[in-house]
């Protein structure tokens, strides 16, 4: 597969699709992206359009299959990353989250399969994994899911089965972990924990953890996910296609560690956030306890490495967070 295949990534302005189209385009792939800015920010698109002034960018929702008629044709491979995420969102507004995740999906699978886009990669969620309490957490076993988000994304994968199955496309779901990293957003009502902890700490707010502190999660840097993305693009091999991952490093980091880590890591800028100390709050409705990944199966299918730990990843995101917040 050349670096001249035209990809199209849905949800291009959100925090991981940003960062897909921005590696994409560094390693000479044509990229185009579509977002209806409900989640995503201009702001995260903005220095893509200056560097790389070919990048083609269109307003609009996955919902709209005239839209998806007209972005699609000429793609090759479509990075499908256009969701609307978080568990609380979908509590509080199931319709919606279901409306975007299922409808829309469904239109982006068959608007592909219209005009013969080769591959289709999929954002899959951890979430599917459910009530499951068996870790690590192997793909082929999932228990009942917790919310109408993690409902949403198990269907797109249910979908993309019966899509190869029906009309024989090419798909692969990348079931991602907590994923964190550069743009994403701690401003946000429903903000993932990574960046609303650097945020509040960094305005000597004391951030509130969820629980106890001991749910674990197996918190996956951006860059990794980047690298999965390209593997699941670009992979020959018959067997890694069709196939559903997990996108994780298989490390488990409890919230308390977390916390402990992430004011570490700031100390450098500001040594007065030592002195700040959690406060706890109520276990969220709908949130697993533990979440640990296999990820054996992407690593001997596509040839998946992850190269960040979260130590790793945190001292990256940590120092743009302080330059860019």
């Amino acid at each position: 597969m050349t670096q001249t295949k035209q990809i199209l990534i849905t949800g291009v302005a959100g925090f991981i699709g940003s960062n897909l189209a921005e590696a994409f385009l560094k390693k000479g792939y044509k990229v185009s992206g579509i977002d209806n800015f409900s989640t995503g920010k201009h702001e995260n698109i903005e220095e893509i359009q200056i560097q790389f002034p070919e990048f083609r960018f269109t307003e609009g929702d996955i919902r709209d299959r005239d839209l998806l008629d007209k972005v699609i044709p000429g793609c090759d491979i479509i990075l499908h990353q256009a969701a609307l995420g978080s568990v609380p969102r979908s509590i509080n507004d199931p319709v919606t989250s279901i409306d975007v995740n299922i409808t829309g999906t469904t239109n982006v699978f068959y608007a592909a399969y219209k005009h013969g886009v080769k591959r289709v990669v999929y954002a899959a969620s951890s979430s599917t994994y459910g009530d499951s309490e068996e870790l690590p957490k192997v793909e082929h076993k999932i228990g009942k899911p917790l919310s109408p988000y993690a409902i949403s994304k198990y269907v797109n994968e249910l979908l993309a089965e019966n899509f190869y199955r029906i009309y024989g496309m090419n798909l692969i779901g990348l079931r991602y972990f907590n994923v964190f990293g550069r743009r994403q957003d701690p401003e946000s009502t429903y903000a993932a924990v990574i960046p609303r902890f650097v945020s509040q700490l960094m305005r000597h707010e004391p951030p509130t953890i969820n629980g106890d502190g001991a749910f674990s999660r197996d918190f996956t840097y951006i860059k990794n996910v980047v690298q999965a993305n390209e593997l699941a693009a670009t992979t020959e091999k018959p067997e890694a296609i069709n196939q559903v991952y997990n996108v994780a490093c298989g490390e488990q980091t409890s919230l308390n560690e977390l916390f402990t880590m992430i004011r570490k890591e700031l100390l450098q800028f500001d040594k007065s956030i030592a002195k700040i100390e959690p406060n706890y709050g109520p276990t969220r409705k709908g949130d697993i306890p533990h979440s640990l990944a296999s990820i054996e199966l992407a690593r001997n299918l596509l040839g998946y490495n992850p190269k960040y730990n979260v130590s790793g990843g945190l001292k990256e995101a940590i120092n743009w967070y302080w330059k860019n917040l």
